[in-house]
């Protein structure tokens, strides 16, 4: 029998140990270049905080309140403004609007990074066949994967929790803006240089309006994702809405825990048809 010559219950690659040691190599010869990576992520972040938990309430209630009722119409309006009163009065508004710059955080710096990348990807195959896989890998890696490594490269706290989400949130964008830009009919590019246009005001006037909406579909599934592992992060000791879930688990306490995930569900309920709204027009 083969189980009798390769003991198929032992390690016989020791994987675990070989990314264990790279994690700390890693972790003792680039910890400064780490946190200097960390610093622009830490100092959007904590100005999102303070600047979002400085207003009124009542502020970004009516932002919200008009941007549904601007994008999508009164049915939204209504529901976000009774979501977000709902969740003021459950105690968790300074919670929701840590969660919700964890979340801005996040998908600014996926946006930054992954837009450029997909429209790379987009316009050269060799690129997008290179990508792909790791593309792959990271959206079906488990999330709690990666909070182990950033907490050793970066610490634990909130900026840890960001860095962790925009690893986990950014195959999306990439991906739908690399389609989006696949998507642009040959002609239209080719007529926009039979016209004399450079590759740049092809992407910036042709490519980029056309694949506008697939773009921002990408934009709407990032923001998806960074609201789940920003809960997720709170194991890290990111803060906002995870903490009332994770610290309804620890001491099974069901109620603390459904608060925090009714919170949690209608922030994302909100966000995501605000978002699919402005994609649509």
């Amino acid at each position: 029998m083969l189980s009798d010559i390769i003991p198929l219950d032992e390690s016989i690659i020791p994987l675990s140990e070989w990314i264990s040691e790279w994690i700390d190599w890693l972790v003792y010869n680039f910890r400064d270049v780490f946190q200097v990576v960390k610093i622009p992520v830490e100092v959007t972040l904590d100005w999102l905080s303070a600047g979002l938990n400085w207003l009124p309430f009542y502020i970004p209630i009516l932002v919200i309140t008009l941007l549904a009722w601007k994008f999508s119409g009164k049915r939204l309006a209504l529901f976000s403004l009774l979501s977000f009163v709902l969740i003021a009065c459950l105690g968790l508004w300074e919670a929701t609007m840590t969660t919700l710059a964890m979340v801005m955080s996040s998908v600014l710096f996926c946006a930054l990074i992954g837009i450029p990348f997909g429209v790379l990807a987009g316009r050269n195959r060799v690129f997008e066949s290179v990508i792909r896989p790791v593309l792959d890998a990271m959206q079906t890696t488990p999330a709690f994967v990666y909070l182990v490594p950033i907490v050793m490269l970066f610490s634990i706290g909130n900026t840890a929790g960001v860095l962790a989400t925009i690893i986990f949130a950014i195959p999306p964008i990439i991906r739908l803006t690399c389609l989006g830009i696949r998507q642009v009919h040959p002609e239209l590019v080719e007529a926009a240089q039979a016209f004399g246009a450079s590759e740049f005001q092809v992407l910036l006037q042709v490519q980029l309006p056309l694949a506008m909406p697939t773009i921002l579909a990408g934009l709407n599934q990032t923001i998806m994702m960074a609201l789940s592992m920003v809960v997720i992060a709170a194991l890290i000791g990111a803060g906002g809405l995870g903490s009332p879930v994770v610290l309804g688990l620890n001491t099974l306490d069901t109620g603390q825990a459904a608060v925090g995930g009714l919170a949690i569900v209608l922030l994302a309920v909100v966000l995501d048809r605000i978002t699919q709204s402005i994609a649509s027009k």
